[in-house]
Formats: C-alpha cells, sequence, structure tokens
C-alpha cells in the first residue's frame, strides 16, 4: 500500500526569510568583544586595576548589545546603523581614556606606569571589527 500525496520537493527559502546577513558573523564577534572587555579592566596602574564597569565600560557595554542585537536583524539597512552608531560612540570613548591616561601620566610625572588594561585594547578591537563590518554590509547592498 502505497500512497504518495505530495511529491517530494525541496524546501524553498524566501529571501525576506533569512535572519543573518552578510555583516551578521563579524558583528557578533565585535559586539561579543564589546561586551567582554566592558567588563575587564580597562587600565592598569602599579597600585591596581581599575575596571571599566566604574564608568564608561556601561556605556561599552550598551553598545555592545546593540551591536549583537544589530546582527540578528533580517535587515541590511537596519544592521548597518547599528553597527556604525555604537561603533563611533565606542571608538569616541576609547579616544577620550587613551587621551586621560596621557593627562594623567604628563601631570603627574608617571610616565609608562600608567596603561591601558585588556578590557580597553578589547573594545577598541571590537568598535574596529564593527566599522568594518559596517563597511561590508554597505558594499553589499
Amino acid at each position: 500500500m502505497t500512497s504518495v500525496t505530495h511529491p517530494a520537493r525541496p524546501a524553498t527559502k524566501h529571501a525576506g526569510s533569512r535572519v543573518l546577513h552578510t555583516g551578521s558573523p563579524g558583528m557578533l564577534v565585535g559586539g561579543l568583544l564589546l561586551l567582554v572587555g566592558s567588563l575587564l579592566p580597562w587600565v592598569s596602574t602599579p597600585v591596581g586595576s581599575l575596571a571599566g564597569t566604574v564608568g564608561p565600560g556601561l556605556w561599552t557595554l550598551c553598545a555592545g548589545t546593540l551591536v549583537i542585537a544589530g546582527a540578528l536583524l533580517p535587515y541590511p539597512r537596519v544592521a548597518l546603523l547599528h553597527a556604525v552608531i555604537p561603533a563611533l560612540v565606542v571608538a569616541t570613548i576609547v579616544v577620550w581614556q587613551i587621551g586621560r591616561m596621557i593627562h594623567i601620566s604628563a601631570s603627574t610625572g608617571s610616565w609608562g606606569q600608567v596603561l591601558p588594561g585588556i578590557g580597553l585594547v578589547m573594545v577598541a578591537g571590537g568598535a574596529v571589527i564593527a566599522l568594518r563590518t559596517a563597511r561590508r554590509i554597505h558594499a553589499a547592498r
């Protein structure tokens, strides 16, 4: 007894039903770097380390969440904004923090003792990856 009601046919996907887009992998990596780097020490001194969550690390934590959310959106234009805006904000925070460390080192005469921590380096790398991914998304449109 063989009764075939529907012939076997491959499942087709509509172009609009895709969740991931061209920049999703890069945005996920950049967003995770932003999230993890926000929680790690940002400034290393001989006395101890200063965590990023005391001040600007909370901003970069939020930015990392926005980048990861943009990676999971099926709309490339919206994902482009989710990559560019948080990455530019984070890059501004990183440059500000490095300038602040240089100012503190210059005013106290402690050159080479106030150094960027691993968290600040990871956050800067996450911003660079998010900006490069935004460029890739823009080129794919």
